[in-house]
Protein backbone atom coordinates (compact mmCIF):
# COMPACT_ATOMS: atom_id res chain seq x y z
CA UNK A 1 0.00 0.00 0.00
CA UNK A 2 1.27 3.84 -0.89
CA UNK A 3 1.43 5.50 2.44
CA UNK A 4 0.01 9.32 1.12
CA UNK A 5 1.89 12.34 2.34
CA UNK A 6 -0.21 15.31 3.03
CA UNK A 7 0.91 19.34 3.61
CA UNK A 8 -0.50 22.70 3.32
CA UNK A 9 -1.25 22.91 6.51
CA UNK A 10 -0.83 25.82 8.92
CA UNK A 11 -1.89 29.00 10.70
CA UNK A 12 -4.47 30.86 9.51
CA UNK A 13 -7.09 33.51 10.72
CA UNK A 14 -11.01 32.83 10.63
CA UNK A 15 -12.50 33.52 7.35
CA UNK A 16 -9.42 33.02 5.83
CA UNK A 17 -8.28 29.95 2.95
CA UNK A 18 -6.04 26.81 3.02
CA UNK A 19 -5.47 24.09 0.32
CA UNK A 20 -4.16 20.95 1.44
CA UNK A 21 -2.69 18.45 -0.89
CA UNK A 22 -2.24 14.73 -0.44
CA UNK A 23 0.50 12.69 -2.66
CA UNK A 24 2.64 9.67 -3.02
CA UNK A 25 5.47 10.52 -4.74
CA UNK A 26 6.44 8.45 -7.76
CA UNK A 27 3.68 6.37 -7.56
CA UNK A 28 0.20 6.42 -8.72
CA UNK A 29 -3.08 6.35 -6.67
CA UNK A 30 -5.08 2.96 -6.97
CA UNK A 31 -7.89 3.57 -5.23
CA UNK A 32 -11.68 3.23 -4.93
CA UNK A 33 -11.79 6.91 -3.27
CA UNK A 34 -9.44 9.01 -1.16
CA UNK A 35 -10.88 10.93 2.00
CA UNK A 36 -9.65 13.48 4.37
CA UNK A 37 -10.43 13.33 7.73
CA UNK A 38 -9.49 15.39 11.26
CA UNK A 39 -8.99 15.12 14.63
CA UNK A 40 -9.02 17.85 16.96
CA UNK A 41 -6.93 17.00 20.29
CA UNK A 42 -9.37 15.28 22.75
CA UNK A 43 -12.12 14.86 20.37
CA UNK A 44 -13.10 11.74 17.81
CA UNK A 45 -11.65 11.51 14.32
CA UNK A 46 -14.46 13.33 12.07
CA UNK A 47 -14.90 12.59 8.40
CA UNK A 48 -14.67 15.94 6.30
CA UNK A 49 -15.13 14.90 2.66
CA UNK A 50 -14.51 12.15 0.20
CA UNK A 51 -14.06 11.80 -3.39
CA UNK A 52 -14.18 8.84 -5.83
CA UNK A 53 -11.32 8.69 -8.35
CA UNK A 54 -12.92 6.86 -11.07
CA UNK A 55 -15.90 10.03 -11.70
CA UNK A 56 -14.69 12.16 -9.52
CA UNK A 57 -18.10 11.75 -7.44
CA UNK A 58 -17.69 13.74 -3.85
CA UNK A 59 -19.35 13.62 -0.57
CA UNK A 60 -18.85 16.36 2.36
CA UNK A 61 -20.00 16.64 5.84
CA UNK A 62 -22.39 19.16 7.12
CA UNK A 63 -20.08 21.13 8.76
CA UNK A 64 -17.76 21.51 5.87
CA UNK A 65 -20.39 21.87 2.87
CA UNK A 66 -20.16 25.28 0.90
CA UNK A 67 -17.07 25.59 2.59
CA UNK A 68 -14.74 23.39 1.70
CA UNK A 69 -13.98 21.59 -1.55
CA UNK A 70 -12.72 18.34 -2.16
CA UNK A 71 -10.69 17.36 -6.03
CA UNK A 72 -8.11 15.26 -7.37
CA UNK A 73 -5.34 14.83 -10.26
CA UNK A 74 -4.63 11.59 -11.58
CA UNK A 75 -2.07 13.07 -13.72
CA UNK A 76 -0.26 14.42 -10.70
CA UNK A 77 -1.54 11.67 -8.53
CA UNK A 78 -2.63 14.48 -5.66
CA UNK A 79 -5.73 14.76 -3.58
CA UNK A 80 -6.68 17.94 -2.35
CA UNK A 81 -9.24 19.81 -0.20
CA UNK A 82 -9.79 23.68 -0.70
CA UNK A 83 -10.93 24.95 2.62
CA UNK A 84 -12.38 28.50 2.77
CA UNK A 85 -14.33 30.56 5.29
CA UNK A 86 -12.17 28.66 7.83
CA UNK A 87 -13.58 29.08 11.86
CA UNK A 88 -11.63 28.17 15.07
CA UNK A 89 -13.83 25.27 15.25
CA UNK A 90 -12.21 23.66 11.80
CA UNK A 91 -8.49 23.82 13.96
CA UNK A 92 -6.90 20.01 13.48
CA UNK A 93 -4.87 17.74 12.33
CA UNK A 94 -5.92 16.90 8.68
CA UNK A 95 -5.45 13.13 7.56
CA UNK A 96 -5.55 11.81 4.12
CA UNK A 97 -6.75 8.43 3.30
CA UNK A 98 -7.40 5.89 0.60
CA UNK A 99 -9.65 2.86 0.44
CA UNK A 100 -8.86 0.05 -2.19
CA UNK A 101 -11.83 -1.47 -2.58
CA UNK A 102 -15.72 -0.13 -2.90
CA UNK A 103 -17.26 1.49 -0.85
CA UNK A 104 -21.07 3.04 -1.10
CA UNK A 105 -21.22 6.99 -0.82
CA UNK A 106 -22.78 6.20 2.52
CA UNK A 107 -20.57 4.87 4.48
CA UNK A 108 -17.26 6.70 2.85
CA UNK A 109 -17.65 9.04 6.01
CA UNK A 110 -16.49 5.78 8.07
CA UNK A 111 -12.86 6.02 9.11
CA UNK A 112 -12.65 2.49 9.50
CA UNK A 113 -13.62 2.08 6.61
CA UNK A 114 -10.09 3.18 5.25
CA UNK A 115 -6.93 0.83 4.22
CA UNK A 116 -3.94 3.51 4.44
CA UNK A 117 -3.64 6.73 6.23
CA UNK A 118 -1.39 9.51 5.98
CA UNK A 119 0.70 11.41 8.95
CA UNK A 120 -1.61 14.16 8.89
CA UNK A 121 -1.02 17.72 8.70
CA UNK A 122 -2.16 20.60 11.25
CA UNK A 123 -3.99 23.57 10.68
CA UNK A 124 -4.73 26.05 12.92
CA UNK A 125 -7.37 28.61 12.86
CA UNK A 126 -6.85 31.88 14.91
CA UNK A 127 -6.48 35.35 15.44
Amino acid sequence: QIQPVESGGGLVQPGGSLRLSCAAPGRAFHNYCMGWFRQAPGKDRQFVASITWVDGSTYYADSVKDRFTISRDNAKNSLYLQMNSLKPEDAAVYYCAARSQFLPTREQGVWQEYDVWGLGTQVTVSS
